[in-house]
Parts: C-alpha cells; structure tokens; sequence
C-alpha cells in the first residue's frame, strides 16, 4: 500500500522558514517523481515545486522562486520542500504528490501526479 506522510508544517512569522517532509512507503522511491502543491479553502490546488526522479532536475512556480527548495533523500525516502523568507500568502495546506516513471523529469501538473498524502498546515502570520 502506497503511503505519502507530510511532516512539518506549523505557524511561522512573515520572514520566518519551515522545512516539510514527505515520507514515502510502498514504493520504489528512486522511481518516484515527486512534487509539492499547496490549497488554500476555497481555491484551487497550486503547483509548488517538482523534482525529477534522480534530484538533477527542479521545477518551482514563479511565486515561491528564490525562497523555496525542494530536495530529496534516497536513503531516507524522503522528499523536503525548504520554505524561507515566507508571506502570508504562503499560507495553506500543503500536499506531497508522487508518480512512479521510468522519465527522468518533473511535471507541474496536479493529474500527472497518482498518489497524495494527506496535507500539512502551514500558517504565515504578518
């Protein structure tokens, strides 16, 4: 059974960072492209960033460039996203998305996207 578990996520000042993490099971990890989107209620789900299945390749939207990094741990099976210099409207709930592939690349869409986990809360207060 395939398992997505976030971690990290809290209340952080504007300015401030947070580190979440994505805990993959059933799966082979090194086959998995990866990614992390974000909802706010009452919109839609947002890409955040991707990461291709051998970490070479990344991918962030216009919105979190030059703040966020994503990254990923083989031996730990484990996918990060680094949030610093964080706003207010980096608030939401954020998701771990996974695919399994034989492609080396990363997509920023949500349908290319199989398995999700079941979100983190991350609130930004001014």
């Amino acid at each position: 059974q395939v398992q997505l578990v976030e971690s990290g996520g809290g209340l952080v000042q504007a300015g401030g960072s947070l580190r979440l993490s994505c805990v993959a099971a059933g799966l082979t990890f090194s086959n998995l492209r990866m990614g992390w989107f974000r909802q706010d209620p009452g919109k839609e789900r947002e890409f955040v960033a991707a990461i291709s299945r051998g970490g070479v390749s990344t991918f962030y939207a216009d919105s979190v460039k030059g703040r966020f990094t994503i990254s990923r741990h083989s031996d730990k099976n484990t996918l990060y996203l680094q949030m610093d210099k964080l706003k207010p409207e980096d608030t939401a709930v954020y998701y771990c998305a996974a695919k399994a592939t034989p492609l080396d690349n990363y997509v920023s869409s949500s349908s290319e996207y199989d398995h999700w986990g079941q979100g983190t809360q991350v609130t930004v207060s001014s």
